[in-house]
């Protein structure tokens, strides 16, 4: 029984933590949302780094950097987990 509690408590924040991916909208934008696992009250500081990350690889496949529109984020609350939603565009270097 401990194992398979253990096995959902993973399930359940590799889920947590799982990007959208970049997800194209209009006019040369871009949008990656990921929410957090991060448990207790603050900024997910954590995932707006890896949300810049997965931009950053994307643009830099085109040989482009990120130019950021916008970025929201939500702090984790305790029975809220926090968010961060990045719209950009890939500019050139």
């Amino acid at each position: 029984m401990r194992s398979v509690l253990t096995v959902m408590g993973a399930f359940l924040v590799l889920s947590a933590c799982t990007s959208s991916g970049v997800v194209p909208m209009d006019k040369g934008t871009y949008l990656i949302s990921q929410r957090s696992a991060q448990i207790g009250i603050g900024p997910p500081v954590g995932v707006k780094a890896e949300v810049y990350l997965e931009a950053n690889e994307f643009c830099a496949k085109q040989d482009k950097a990120v130019e950021t529109v916008n970025l929201e984020m939500t702090d984790s609350m305790p029975a809220r987990p926090g968010s961060v939603m990045l719209q950009f565009r890939c500019v050139p270097k």
